[in-house]
């Protein structure tokens, strides 16, 4: 599972937005909206979670579970280091400004 916090982060770090996060995913906006405003854990049917993990991890973010390898313990986001075959997503912002 997911928290609504590591999905705010994980976008984040994309440097994308909800409706660029809807479009990789294959969700809608308000999900994507219904989903980020969960109290805790992400809520929602478990093919609309499915295809939003599988979004992130195309996109190289790593979801760390609370208790895994962390100077802390807690639950996290990462992204993974790229490869040279690694593409940039579309339309995320570039920190080379």
């Amino acid at each position: 599972m997911i928290t609504a916090a590591q999905l705010r982060a994980a976008r984040v770090l994309l440097g994308i937005d909800q409706r660029q996060l809807a479009e990789l995913s294959g969700l809608s906006v308000p999900t994507i909206q219904r989903m980020e405003a969960s109290e805790t854990m992400v809520r929602g049917n478990v093919d609309s979670l499915v295809k939003l993990i599988a979004a992130f991890d195309a996109a190289g973010i790593e979801m760390i579970d609370e208790g895994a390898v962390s100077h802390s313990q807690g639950r996290g986001v990462r992204l993974r280091a790229l490869s040279g075959s690694a593409k940039p997503l579309p339309g995320a912002r570039s920190d080379n400004k």
